[in-house]
C-alpha cells in the first residue's frame, strides 16, 4: 500500500485520468435514442428503429391506409 508521497501522486494521476475520461465521452443518451430511430410513420408520425417495426406497426395501427413503397419489399 502507497504510503505519503507515492499516495498523493497516484491520487492526482487518477484524477485526471478521470477529468480525461468525463470529458472525452460527452455522449447523450436522448441524441442516441433519437438517432436510432431512422423511420416514420407517414399517417401518425410515430418513430420506428427498422422496417420490420414499421410494418408491424402500420398493419396494426394503419390497416385500411395503403401500405407505403418503402415497406412493400420488407
Amino acid at each position: 500500500m502507497a504510503r505519503g508521497q507515492q499516495k498523493i501522486q497516484s491520487q492526482q494521476k487518477n484524477a485526471e485520468k478521470a477529468a480525461k475520461l468525463k470529458k472525452g465521452q460527452s455522449h447523450d443518451q436522448k441524441k442516441a435514442a433519437q438517432a436510432a430511430l431512422t423511420y416514420k410513420c407517414t399517417v401518425c408520425m410515430s418513430q420506428m428503429p427498422d422496417p420490420k417495426t414499421y410494418k408491424q406497426h402500420f398493419e396494426s395501427k394503419h390497416p385500411k391506409s395503403p401500405l407505403p413503397d418503402c415497406l412493400k419489399d420488407a
